[in-house]
């Protein structure tokens, strides 16, 4: 199955498949060139993750996870409608997640994300009493990305985007990145034990595995170690990646300069399916 964000946020997702799918190969792809996405217009986010998921249908993937909010508020819709292959985004299981948490609920978002009110919208419509506030957080994604999580920048930053939420008196906060639970330990010390923390991530591979029972597509064969792949610097992705994931990655680059969007519906037999 495929995987995608546009930089390291993903990775607190493929942590929750291999908690919850352990079973499954992976393939990760992170659009390190581009990032961040949080400040791209609509059609920028739907063309890069047109190409990502041609270029994973292309390598037999079975099922592609949106790791990347973003894109999910942005682009879910249309893609969907122009692949075969099951697309999860992050935005409804986070909404449903939120909404068993508690009703007075903030979001952290990137500037694109909380723009297009994808989980405001999200939330309401399953709780039309809920109270939702959000905040776009420019800073976050490069801050992470830079591993600058323990500068004591960062926590002026995040002081400065939560003091909104918290002043609404919120009982719930969610990631609306998955980029954000790279710094839980931080906006817990800020929001205290009274706020909820609800990462979407956590739901969507719930989703996932549900998806892929109803659609009887479990592997049953010994799991491949996971593929990762970026559009930019490999050797910074994998030294980024150490300390998410205990180990250096082996990690390609890929050009999706050369996708072509037209012909990603392809015959795959013989090719191994992740």
């Amino acid at each position: 199955m495929g995987i995608f964000d546009s930089g390291v946020g993903g990775l607190t997702v493929l942590r929750q498949l291999y908690q919850q799918l352990p079973g499954e190969s992976i393939i990760y792809f992170g659009d390190t060139a581009r990032l961040p996405y949080g400040i791209r217009t609509q059609a920028e986010i739907i063309q890069f993750t047109r190409e990502i998921i041609c270029w994973m249908e292309n390598q037999g993937v079975k099922m592609v996870v949106m790791a990347c909010s973003t894109s999910s508020a942005l682009a879910l819709e249309t893609v969907r409608c122009e692949f075969k292959v099951p697309i999860l985004g992050l935005i409804l299981p986070g909404a449903v997640a939120a909404v068993k948490a508690g009703k007075r609920i903030g979001v952290i978002a990137t500037p694109a994300t909380a723009k297009s009110n994808a989980y405001k919208t999200s939330i309401q419509e399953i709780n039309r009493d809920a109270q939702v506030w959000q905040v776009g957080c420019p800073e976050f994604v490069p801050l992470i990305e830079q591993n600058r999580i323990d500068d004591p920048y960062t926590r002026e930053v995040a002081r400065s985007y939560l003091e909104p939420l918290l002043e609404q008196q919120i009982d719930t906060l969610v990631y609306g990145c998955t980029h954000y639970p790279h710094l839980a330990k931080l906006l817990r010390s800020l929001v205290g034990e009274s706020v909820t923390l609800v990462d979407p991530g956590k739901s969507v591979v719930e989703a996932c595995a549900q998806e892929l029972d109803l659609l009887g597509l479990r592997n049953t064969y010994p799991p491949l170690a996971t593929r990762f792949a970026v559009s930019g610097n490999p050797q910074q992705f994998a030294q980024s990646s150490i300390q998410w994931l205990g180990c250096t990655p082996m990690v390609e680059l890929v050009n999706l300069e050369h996708t072509n969007f037209n012909h990603s519906q392809q015959e795959r037999d013989g090719i191994i399916t992740y």
